[in-house]
């Protein structure tokens, strides 16, 4: 008889970005990756879906970071999602640059240009919704998440 146990699969770990709805103003990456632990995040305005990524966070720093996109979402949008919708003329276009002008990664080298860090990933943009977007870093496919209006 073999002693399995060393097969087992770890169980996954769970943390809930904001579990009382009082941390305002925050903002934070989920890169994917595969660490054993799950990020969940409230989302999608009103409809208060429960999103998750498996990876690490990376915390974004800076004052009212959230505010280009409660302009898009809670004004513009009126607090509904988006996911799996078809995105008003010109909204998309909004999103893509408040994304490019939150930054993440700073270049060492002060001969860099700094490139924008954060890129909206249009090939998920189905996944989209408020306080839930795809992004692409400079480590991979990630989620910008922040907290949500509803």
């Amino acid at each position: 008889m073999t002693d399995q146990s060393h097969d087992a699969t770890p169980a996954k770990r769970y943390v809930y970005l904001d579990p009382d709805g009082c941390g305002g103003g925050w903002m934070f990456v989920i890169v994917a990756a595969p660490t054993g632990v799950v990020y969940q995040n409230q989302c999608g305005g009103y409809a208060c879906a429960q999103y998750e990524q498996e990876g690490y966070l990376v915390p974004l720093y800076g004052t009212d970071l959230d505010e280009g996109m409660n302009e898009i979402f809670v004004g513009e949008l009126k607090d509904y999602g988006m996911r799996g919708r078809e995105w008003p003329a010109g909204v998309l276009d909004r999103l893509r640059t408040a994304v490019d002008s939150l930054g993440m990664y700073g270049s060492g080298r002060s001969d860099d240009l700094c490139p924008p860090s954060l890129i909206l990933d249009e090939s998920r943009l189905s996944e989209a919704a408020e306080a839930w977007i795809p992004v692409i870093t400079s480590d991979g496919p990630g989620v910008l998440v922040w907290e949500n209006s509803d």
